[in-house]
């Protein structure tokens, strides 16, 4: 399953951490649709995974500091309970330009790994009822499937309930 990755072919910044790691890992690569209105129930559709299975990195603002939150697309994420989970007050989703500055990936493309700037990250309970997950690879039409585990050890994610169906 372990996938070698060099960002010179092909690779991207989150690849190229889990093969540094020494994770396995899958990678899933479909045709990008720009007209599609959710990029994660695309991922989900062109790959014929489960949507509970595929999650999506969002980046939130939680009190004046970056946070990632990574949950399923069948979904949407828990503001509040985000904050809660980080120690937080208040969260709103952030700027867009500021999430993209900040990870090094374009919105739609945001992975929770190889980011330019490692960000506090959290990451739905419902994950670790799978053996399996895919989030970005770090580039629309380009998806990681690995463990929970190992996506969680990677980030140094905690895991809340904070996403909601």
């Amino acid at each position: 399953m372990a996938k070698k990755a060099k960002k010179q072919s092909g690779g991207t910044p989150a690849t190229v951490a889990l093969t540094e790691a020494g994770v396995p890992f899958t990678v899933h690569a479909y045709e990008h649709d720009p007209s599609h209105p959710s990029y994660g129930e695309e991922a989900a559709e062109a790959m014929g995974v489960s949507p509970e299975r595929v999650f999506k990195t969002l980046v939130a603002d939680v009190d004046g500091a970056l946070v990632v939150a990574v949950v399923p697309v069948a979904g949407s994420l828990d503001l509040k309970a985000l904050a809660t989970a980080v120690g937080g007050k208040r969260a709103a989703m952030a700027d867009p330009a500021a999430a993209e500055r900040t990870t090094g990936y374009v919105r739609g493309g945001i992975s929770p790994l190889g980011q330019r700037k490692r960000l506090r990250t959290v990451l739905d309970s419902s994950a670790s009822g799978h053996d399996t997950i895919c989030v970005s690879a770090g580039r629309r039409g380009m998806e990681v499937e690995l463990s929970p585990a190992d996506l969680a050890k990677l980030t140094e994610a905690v895991s809340a309930p904070v996403g909601r169906t």
